[in-house]
């Protein structure tokens, strides 16, 4: 790296340097300290993001016990026992709501439902008490790469040299753009809502998603405060026209607009925080990471909150490079290219199948095809229908096998024992394919 000028600050030495601040950020900046790396944390605390939460599960819950925070988010949050999806879409084939319970896959909870803003809080307030790494609340204004080492200038001049880089620095990166790494971006026709919400009737910690043809309407449970015994938060997709005409009615009219739309299932609804509103996009990467660099969370997916995948896949993300750099000497540049090109390899998939996934059900329900919607339709009567499959799914969500890093790693859950023969693998897909379409044709002839 090049030398300090004469008469400037001494640069910051470090091995690990984490561009970014968020949740994402702070947990990575956790995830190497605790691994015994010297790390800078450097970026802007975000802003409070009005009625946002994250729903965190189980391969998720692992990875915050792990950094040594679990206890204290833990008493902030709300478990989700259960999670109910709805066809509100007014299709032609009636569709059975798909209910799926954490105990059908031997758990207690699905995972926590927190604040974000609680969350970010807890994350820092455990990093400001952590040994191993520094904390720089401060812009990033340009980034180096060389062959041995990269740096971080910041907006006020100061310089931190580092032997690598993680990158989580959001959607509009300067560390990805200052890498030459490329991004592919896309709009949906769609703004969220986002909001906290009382209501009257108790939410049995079931998180129910609504599935409407702007969008889903998700309600997801959170714990209880002096004064409210029930409280859900709310993220509701719709059009930016019907956005900015549900925020300037008068709250109470868009409460009784909520309780409609909730089929009225928490009774009376009090909104008591205010309304966040932001554009709902996609974002794709050419790659995970370049020389002395690697991508986390937004800085390399983005995609609609449908399934509460984001935060989720970020900290498998985090959890996959700390895997991928253990024992890795960081300026040896042929041991840290090949750790990379593991990171890339094992996020490729994982990464894909959710940004695809996602963007797949959000168009899905907002393009009304009837092809399309007798295929959605299939896949919620094949869950309905068939507990294996549906096992298989809900593992797959909270604990994907595909991502199994050392701090999210237990023992998987196992299926539950059944009397007779059960197919497996091919054979129960085959039999769920054949179960979903006689339903499909029964319904289809009553229907005639």
């Amino acid at each position: 790296m090049a030398e300090t000028l004469a008469g400037a600050s001494p640069a910051i030495d470090t091995q690990i340097l984490v561009a970014g601040a968020g949740s994402t950020g702070i947990a990575a900046a956790l995830a190497f300290a605790n691994a015994g790396w010297r790390v800078t944390l450097a970026g802007r605390f975000p802003p409070p993001l009005p009625g946002r939460t994250i729903a965190l599960f189980e391969a998720s819950v692992r990875f915050l016990d792990s950094i040594g925070v679990l206890e204290k988010v833990r008493a902030a949050a709300c478990p989700i026992e259960t999670i109910q999806m709805v066809d509100d879409t007014d299709q032609l084939l009636p569709v059975p709501d798909l209910v799926m319970r954490s105990e059908e896959i031997d758990l207690p909870a699905f995972g926590l439902n927190v604040s974000n803003d609680e969350l970010t809080a807890i994350l820092l307030e455990h990093a400001r008490a952590t040994q191993g790494f520094e904390i720089i609340e401060s812009d990033i204004a340009d980034y180096e790469f060389e062959d041995d080492g990269a740096a971080a200038i910041l907006a006020d001049g100061r310089r931190i040299e580092a032997d690598f880089i993680v990158a989580a620095d959001g959607r509009g990166s300067k560390a990805r753009a200052a890498a030459g790494i490329d991004t592919k971006e896309w709009t949906y026709p769609q703004v969220a809502l986002t909001a906290l919400l009382r209501h009257e009737l108790p939410h049995d910690n079931v998180s129910t998603e609504f599935h409407t043809r702007s969008g889903p309407f998700t309600l997801v449970p959170l714990p209880p405060r002096e004064g409210a015994e029930h409280r859900s938060s709310l993220v509701w997709l719709m059009s930016p026209r019907d956005a900015k005409r549900r925020l300037a009615k008068p709250r109470d009219e868009l409460q009784y607009e909520m309780e409609d739309y909730s089929r009225e299932k928490l009774g009376s609804i009090t909104i008591e925080s205010g309304i966040g509103e932001f554009r709902m996009g996609g974002l794709q990467v050419s790659r995970l990471t370049a020389p002395r660099l690697a991508l986390v969370g937004e800085t390399c997916h983005v995609f609609p909150p449908i399934g509460a995948q984001g935060l989720n896949l970020s900290l498998r993300d985090v959890a996959d490079l700390e895997d991928c750099l253990a024992s890795v000497d960081l300026r040896n540049p042929k041991e840290l290219a090949r750790a990379l090109m593991r990171y890339e390899v094992h996020r490729r998939a994982d990464i894909g199948f959710r940004t695809h996934g996602v963007d797949l059900l959000n168009r899905s329900l907002i393009v009304p095809y009837l092809p399309i919607d007798l295929l959605r339709g299939a896949g919620f009567i094949a869950m309905t229908a068939l507990g294996p499959l549906r096992r298989a799914v809900m593992r797959e969500g909270v604990a994907p096998h595909l991502a199994q890093p050392r701090l999210m790693r237990d023992e998987a859950p196992k299926e539950p024992r059944m009397r007779g023969k059960r197919p497996r693998g091919p054979e129960a897909l085959v039999d769920a394919a054949k179960g979903a379409f006689a339903h499909l044709r029964e319904t289809a002839s009553r229907l005639g």
